[in-house]
């Protein structure tokens, strides 16, 4: 059984699904641009055997609010109130795209609240060439302004990010989705290179792993999950 609630978070709700045993490790999904909680529902039921689950709505999307001030690192404080308001200590991180930069961003800056690091399909941070997408016709489930304000830091990421890689003590597991993925997979090669213990793992089914092969998807983070810590360097 899934419950949905929401925190305030220093001014800002944030919506999020629950489920799992209560006493079961937390485990906390943060999901790509444009999307929200519920583009986890495929893989939360497999996650939550094993795990408490918490899948968040990013400011700006979804049931949470949508404040019209957006950047990675307000995503990052949002994430961590939301630890603290929840009395979550140290927690399992996955994230997707940019729920992937923001989790990586989190580890960097708080290393003490995340042991496992899962990181799917997430662009190395790089400059790259700049693109303006076009907002679509209708009603949507987020902020159409988030997009500009994200794509601008993708496109332009603040150097230290890059060498900040290098101090995450999680254990991280990168997925890469292969040719098939808009994001270049040499870029996601080099993200698992510089995270000290980093290992890839490649899903060839596109930028969408979880969802295209969701199975594949909950096999892999769950054998991660349960045995990172005994690996030789984990």
């Amino acid at each position: 059984m899934v419950d949905h609630r929401s925190v305030d978070v220093g001014g800002v709700r944030l919506a999020y699904r629950v489920a799992g045993p209560e006493a079961a490790p937390p485990l906390v999904l943060l999901h790509a641009l444009g999307e929200d909680s519920t583009d986890w529902a495929g893989v939360v039921p497999a996650l939550a055997r094993r795990r408490r689950v918490y899948a968040l709505d990013l400011r700006g999307h979804g049931r949470s609010d949508w404040p019209g001030e957006y950047s990675l690192e307000l995503m990052r404080a949002d994430v961590f109130r939301f630890l603290d308001g929840l009395g979550l200590g140290t927690v399992d991180l996955i994230g997707h795209s940019m729920g992937g930069v923001v989790s990586y961003l989190l580890a960097q800056d708080q290393p003490r609240r995340v042991s496992r690091l899962v990181l799917e399909d997430v662009p190395v941070p790089r400059p790259r060439e700049k693109t303006t997408p076009a907002r679509p016709d209708g009603d949507l489930t987020f902020d159409w302004e988030v997009v500009p304000a994200i794509r601008r830091q993708i496109d332009t990421p603040d150097p230290r990010w890059l060498g900040r890689l290098s101090g995450i003590t999680a254990d991280t597991l990168v997925l890469a989705g292969g040719p098939g993925s808009h994001v270049p997979q040499d870029g996601i090669a080099e993200l698992a290179r510089r995270v000290p213990g980093g290992r890839v793992v490649t899903l060839p089914v596109g930028h969408l792993i979880h969802s295209a092969a969701p199975e594949a998807f909950t096999e892999e983070v769950s054998a991660f999950l349960d045995d990172a810590g005994t690996r030789p360097g984990g």
